[in-house]
Formats: C-alpha cells, structure tokens, sequence
C-alpha cells in the first residue's frame, strides 16, 4: 500500500480555545486501501480529525496532505472540488433528502459535481443493487428502515467514486443488527479497495472491524493498533505504542 493521507504535526484551536486545542501535534499517515478507525471519549479531537482530512476545517498549524494535495493551502474552489469527489461523507443520521427518492438522492451528489442526468442515473442505480437496496430506489426515506437510509447514505458516498470514505458514528442511529450489517458493508468495500476512515466511540466496534485503530485523547494521539489482517475478526493485536503523550 502507499500513503494517501498524511497528517504532519497538525494543530486546530478554535476560537477562544487556545489553552485547549482540539488537536494538539497529531502526525498520522492512512494508506490507500486501508480500514483506519479513529475513538476517543466526546471532546477527544476525533471529529476534528475527520474535518480537517474531509477539508471542512483548515489546520492552524502543520499540514494535512492527500493525495499529495496540501489541504491547508489550497483555495477555496479547491477544496470545494475536493470535497465533492475526493471524499464521500456517512453521517449518523443519513442526512437524506426527504423531499427526494432513494435514487435521487444518490444521483444528486453526482450531478452536483458535474455529471449528466443519464450517467448520474446509472451509477447510482448500480450502486443500489451493490448495496442490496434496488428495489427501494423510488421510495422517499421515511419510508425506508434506518439500516436501509444508511446504505442509501453510503451509495450517495461513493456515487463520484471518492478516494476515501469518511464515516462518522455510522451506526449511531440504527439498531445493533443494522449497525453490524452497514459495517459489514463497510468491510466489504474496503475489501474492494476502497480508503475506509470511521470516527467512532465504540470500542468493541472499532476492534471487531477495523484493520487499524487509532485512539486519541486530549486531541493528541494516545495508541495506534495494528490488527493482523488475516485475524482482525479475532482482535489479534500487534500493538504499536505512543513513547509518550505530552501533556
């Protein structure tokens, strides 16, 4: 695998934040193909992390490269372009359009950057038969069960076919069996190659499905673990410690 993201003593202070930054020096590198897991308690720095990678938020200091693309110094028409095909977002509550179909709302993401209706129509219909949800493409959300608006959330993520997808909490909102099931789905993508970043609380989660994990704590990074690929279902570990945190 080679290097997708890297991230070199990067620091975010909020406004009026300055004596506590919600990141504090992380250095941190995901490479292509890989399933990267991000927990730590609330206020930890995770989402932070997810913003500054996604391009939502500018590092006050260091630099976050992907794809040998300097985040913090790209314009604004840059990071908007980057936005809408270098990256596909899941959120914990789907974010759906609710004035819109199952395939709409798979099919906007992709007109949005640029692609006519008849490509952004066929893409997105073989997206929802990937994810087993063909038969629901002109439902409206409400309709649909929770797993099932995940797997419409996740479709509209990979409609532009990003360089990564970027979940956060995906299975905050749906009930156990469904949140086993979208990160098995998860899984499965990432088996086919794609880039795989989740932000979650969830530790158990984390180790049952990540092939890495990273812990971070007072916006610093505390552990990094490396799980055997062939046993990561077992949560055989090959632990890589931090020398030290400062602080």
């Amino acid at each position: 695998m080679t290097r997708l993201v890297e991230l070199i003593d990067v620091r975010k202070v909020y406004d009026g934040g300055a004596q506590h930054p919600a990141l504090n020096g992380i250095s941190l590198g995901v490479e292509r193909g890989e399933f990267l897991a991000v927990m730590g308690p609330s206020g930890s720095g995770k989402s932070t992390l997810l913003n500054v990678v996604a391009g939502l938020d500018r590092p006050t200091s260091g630099r976050v490269l992907v794809d040998g693309r300097d985040l913090g110094r790209a314009g604004e028409a840059e990071l908007a372009r980057y936005r809408r095909s270098g990256v596909g977002f899941v959120f914990q509550f789907f974010n759906l359009l609710g004035s819109l179909t199952v395939l709409e709302n798979v099919m906007v993401a992709a007109q949005l950057a640029g692609s006519g209706t008849a490509a952004a129509r066929q893409r997105a219909r073989e997206l929802l038969a990937q994810l087993g949800i063909a038969d629901q493409s002109g439902r409206y959300p409400a309709r649909l069960s929770g797993g099932q608006q995940q797997r419409v959330a996740i479709a509209r993520a990979l409609v532009n076919q990003p360089l990564m997808l970027l979940a956060d909490e995906p299975t905050g909102a749906v009930d156990s069996r469904s949140g086993d099931q979208v990160m098995e789905l998860l899984v499965e993508l990432n088996r086919g190659g794609q880039t795989v970043l989740l932000v979650t609380h969830d530790a158990k989660l984390a180790a049952r499905y990540a092939g890495r994990v990273v812990s971070l704590v007072d916006g610093r990074v505390a552990d990094d673990v490396v799980l055997q690929p062939s046993t990561a279902r077992a949560a055989e570990v090959v632990r890589v410690r931090v020398e030290e945190v400062a602080g």
